[in-house]
């Protein structure tokens, strides 16, 4: 176990090294200059030049890459260019909003799909089975914004159960922020539902046609038996697999939605930073997903490798 560990953890630490390179000069061919956008079309050269000064954009890009990954080595995100505070304060005050609602919509989503794809597997080729297919298709072909705006029509415009927008933060009470939160994870929940519960039917259909389950049924099972007591918990480690890329995406991925229901998380700050040409906000809140995403890849990697020990003798 210990070798297969040390080799993922080699290959966590290179993506993260190759994410970086990437990250930091894709956003240094971004045309415009940080400078002369805060300043103004107006302003004069020499004090743009003493911003870019201050700012350390003179230096060379092999310098700042340096300084920017051994200033996130070291805890240090930078300063941001727009707020003039420190990154690591933004993110610390945008993540108790886009933490809560990844794991609020992997929830949601978790506890549609585990149902949903077992009664499509128990029913397979059913009405019920096509049915509920057609459904998870046109969950995954919708886009989430869509789902997004619909809700905000019929359950803020016209129901009034919820507001339009807004997070009026933890300290208004728990109760109070996930009502807050609730539109927006539910927008987040039904596309990655859909996917869920259709690889749930799936991974459910192959471990029932296994030879254990048809030793079972030869025992005197009867289907819903070897499917509850045998077939289930041998299909969960694919899905295991999917809900831990399903956070990460959650994560990374809510930038959209964030701007629809006017939410301070993670990705609207990306998204005015990059309107602000904030390049050291883009730079660090972007890292901070992308290790996010890698790390839990990892700890996939991991829990798939404890649940599953042929994987881990395979790669060993």
């Amino acid at each position: 176990m210990l070798p297969f560990v040390f080799k993922r953890l080699v290959s966590l630490t290179l993506s993260l090294l190759a994410a970086s390179l990437v990250i930091f000069f894709v956003i240094e061919v971004v045309p415009g200059d940080p400078a002369s956008f805060m300043l103004g079309l107006n302003a004069e050269p020499d004090t743009v030049a003493a911003l870019r000064e201050s700012l350390g954009l003179n230096a060379s890009a092999p310098v700042r890459y340096w300084q920017w990954i051994t200033g996130l080595l070291q805890g240090e995100f930078g300063t941001s260019y727009t707020y003039r505070v420190p990154v690591s304060e933004l993110i610390a005050d945008r993540i108790w909003v886009s933490i809560p609602l990844s794991v609020y919509a992997l929830l949601l989503s978790t506890v549609i799909a585990f149902p949903v794809g077992v009664l499509a597997a128990a029913r397979r080729n059913s009405p019920t089975d096509v049915s509920i297919m057609g459904v998870t298709q046109l969950g995954i072909a919708v886009p989430n914004f869509w789902f997004a705006m619909l809700l905000v029509l019929v359950f803020a415009v016209n129901l009034r159960w919820f507001s339009a927008g807004g997070f009026p933060g933890w300290e208004a009470g728990f109760f109070a922020g996930m009502k807050a939160l609730t539109l927006p994870a539910i927008a987040l929940a039904l596309p990655q539902a859909s996917i869920l519960a259709r690889v749930m039917r799936s991974s459910l259909l192959d471990t029932l046609s296994e030879d254990f389950v048809r030793t079972a049924r030869a025992k005197g099972l009867t289907r819903r038996q070897a499917l509850w007591r045998h077939a289930l918990r041998n299909a969960l480690i694919p899905v295991l697999t999917i809900i831990g890329l399903q956070f990460s995406f959650l994560l990374a991925g809510a930038i959209i939605i964030e701007n629809v229901f006017f939410l301070p998380g993670l990705g609207r700050l990306v998204f005015q930073s990059i309107t602000q040409r904030d390049l050291i906000v883009v730079k660090s809140v972007i890292f901070l997903l992308v290790f996010a995403v890698i790390l839990v890849t990892f700890i996939v990697d991991i829990t798939y490798a404890i649940a599953d020990p042929r994987l881990r003798r395979a790669r060993a």
